[in-house]
């Protein structure tokens, strides 16, 4: 379990933040206010607690950031899951480990606070990331702490302590840090997509959520 909600008993809603979605279009997405207003709108607008999605998708929304367009290729493919709920939701974890790394990635567009595990699947090593907490959630960490399947590691944050975005956890997993602590990539451009997809598996793969 990643959150306290049952993806197979309660209702949830898919959404796009691709360019396929024409509400983008006429958003303001550097003001984290309306930008929260309309996903909270549509959440409640379809009587849920949880949106859901983004793996794989190629998103406009990172255009708001000088963080994710530094270079000409600039990054917009999404590498992991993201689960839109309200600041204080309890973030659990799915798997066994040990905490990898933890850092407060405080630029505006970024993670905030982050929390990578690390946990051994098959005699291999596998990481998951969990982007966009509360400051809290940092707090009595240390590396090598152990934690145990549903025990809770922190709580989604909210908007600018969690890098300026309307409340949500970004969740990834990785077979490979690539040398990287408390950070990795979450977003990369067109010509490294086939690169970091081989690194970063399908999230839904642990999860089971249908639709996604």
């Amino acid at each position: 379990m990643l959150l306290p909600f049952s993806f197979q008993k309660e209702p949830y809603l898919i959404l796009d933040f691709s360019a396929t979605n024409p509400d983008l279009a006429t958003l303001d997405l550097t003001n984290t206010a309306t930008f929260t207003d309309y996903v909270f709108g549509k959440l409640r607008a379809a009587n849920v607690r949880v949106g859901v999605g983004g793996y794989n998708e190629h998103r406009v929304i990172y255009r708001r950031s000088e963080h994710f367009n530094t270079s000409e290729d600039s990054r917009e493919i999404h590498l992991g899951i993201d689960f839109w709920a309200e600041a204080g939701t309890p973030v659990l974890t799915p798997l066994d480990g040990i905490v990898h790394s933890f850092r407060d990635n405080a630029n505006f567009g970024d993670y905030g606070p982050t929390i990578i595990l690390e946990h051994t699947i098959d005699g291999q090593p596998l990481y998951s990331l969990y982007g966009h907490l509360t400051r809290a959630s940092l707090e009595g960490l240390y590396v090598g702490k152990e934690v145990q399947v549903d025990d809770k590691i922190g709580e989604i944050g909210p908007y600018p302590e969690n890098g300026d975005w309307p409340p949500h956890l970004h969740f990834q997993l990785m077979t490979d840090m690539l040398g990287y602590e408390g950070d990795f990539p979450g977003v990369c451009s067109i010509s490294d997509r086939d690169k970091f997809l081989s690194i970063c598996p399908n999230p839904n793969e642990l999860l089971g959520i249908a639709g996604l």
